[in-house]
């Protein structure tokens, strides 16, 4: 079957990894085409940004780098060739300034998404990079050709040079659905299975705590599991547990979970408190007053944290409604079971996908030359504050300039105008 289009390089994928593969592309002179099967680019860039843009976080670049765990060594090379200052002058030169908050994350001033994409957008036209909405890629045909689903019907297109920017499998509705996954296994690209990471848990709640408490926040909790220890802020859902909190500590508890059925962290119910004070509070003559109120009058527990402990005490340790020494103690070191993580068409990224050792140093596929991958569909996972951008900029934008080189060293020179069909 003849090709529909014949094109210098193909990007598969509109969101923030497929398109600064596009600008590395172009700026390298080559003729780029961007597919995407969504009716518009970035949708899972413009829905993160509602709630204010995170674009890379501020703290010092060798902590920055460790956020990315065991996969650290694997990214450290495009993560240095663009860095959290490489993403923040990027958006500068878009006409888009960014801030450092007080968490240390990095903001866009206005706070949004959308003029930085349109700005970006812009700039790739002027480049020349065509964009092609609503053209879903299926695989390869047995030509070599990227079959594309449009409206119109299949469509093939031969590419000299291919990136593929997919995403992992969360937010489905957005474009994230892994659907890659069995063309590149059949193509013999060594994969991890996709899971979900930054998710929350579920919890098998009373009925009492889920009509009264489901979404309530619990703020200034130390949260415990393994070698995680680090306090922040986290939601009680009407299943379970979720929040920033909850999803740092996902990875570890999404692998004990696999591993052992179910799995047990630890809260602190006030971290700033010491266990002494905490048992001397509860100690003081409480005369009339419930359990409750004393535990707010004395310790500012809150309705929230008070009912999360009650939980927990009803449920596994009655003795301690009559034991201040015991009570004191679950403030301080509460033990929460977590049963499954939440589907991960529910979580914020995905972790799995495409092995480091499946490509070379340049993210083109062992075992498909001239196929680059870059973004979420990597092995890779991090937490949210911006590292998760950072790191689909970075992979895509040093894909980009692999296939770049790549077409380049195998004598594609110069691209030749596109063949339409």
């Amino acid at each position: 079957m003849h090709p529909d289009f014949t094109l210098d390089a193909a990007v598969i994928g509109a969101g923030p990894a497929g398109l600064m593969a596009a600008e590395a592309l172009a700026r390298q002179g080559r003729a780029v085409h961007v597919f995407d099967g969504m009716p518009s680019v970035g949708r899972k860039f413009l829905l993160a940004g509602k709630g204010g843009l995170n674009l890379t976080h501020g703290e010092p670049w060798e902590r920055f780098v460790t956020r990315y765990g065991p996969r650290a060594p694997q990214l450290q090379a495009a993560l240095d060739a663009f860095p959290a200052q490489a993403l923040r002058d990027w958006a500068a030169a878009l006409g888009v300034d960014t801030f450092v908050g007080s968490s240390g994350r990095v903001f866009p001033k206005d706070l949004k998404a959308a003029p930085l994409l349109r700005a970006w957008l812009h700039r790739l036209r002027g480049q020349g990079v065509q964009l092609h909405m609503r053209h879903r890629w299926q695989g390869w045909g047995d030509d070599g050709t990227l079959r594309m689903a449009t409206p119109q019907g299949e469509r093939r297109v031969q590419a000299r040079g291919t990136v593929l920017a997919l995403g992992g499998a969360s937010w489905q509705r957005l474009g994230s659905d892994g659907a890659w996954w069995p063309w590149l296994q059949a193509a013999g690209v060594a994969l991890r299975p996709l899971v979900p990471s930054n998710c929350g848990f579920d919890v098998a709640w009373s009925e009492k705590l889920q009509r009264e408490h489901a979404g309530a926040p619990l703020k200034g909790v130390r949260l415990s599991f393994e070698d995680f220890d680090q306090a922040g802020e986290m939601v009680l859902s009407a299943g379970g547990i979720e929040g920033s909190l909850v999803y740092a500590a996902s990875s570890r508890l999404r692998d004990a979970i696999a591993r052992e059925g179910a799995g047990t962290l630890c809260l602190d119910l006030l971290p700033l408190r010491e266990p002494e004070w905490v048992n001397r509070e509860l100690a003081h003559p409480r005369g009339s007053r419930s359990l409750g109120s004393h535990l707010q009058s004395r310790l500012n527990l809150g309705a929230a944290k008070a009912a999360l402990l009650w939980e927990v005490v009803v449920r596994d340790q009655p003795a301690a409604r009559h034991d201040v020494a015991l009570l004191a103690q679950l403030i301080k070191k509460l033990p929460l079971t977590v049963k499954a993580p939440r589907p991960i068409d529910e979580a914020i990224s995905s972790g799995g996908g495409v092995r480091f050792d499946a490509m070379d140093e340049r993210f083109m596929l062992r075992s498909l030359p001239g196929v680059f991958c870059a973004g979420e569909m990597l092995d890779w996972e991090a937490p949210t504050g911006g590292y998760l951008l950072t790191a689909c900029c970075a992979t895509g934008r040093a894909a980009g300039e692999g296939a770049a080189a790549w077409l380049h060293r195998h004598g594609h020179g110069l691209p030749t105008p596109p063949l339409t069909p």
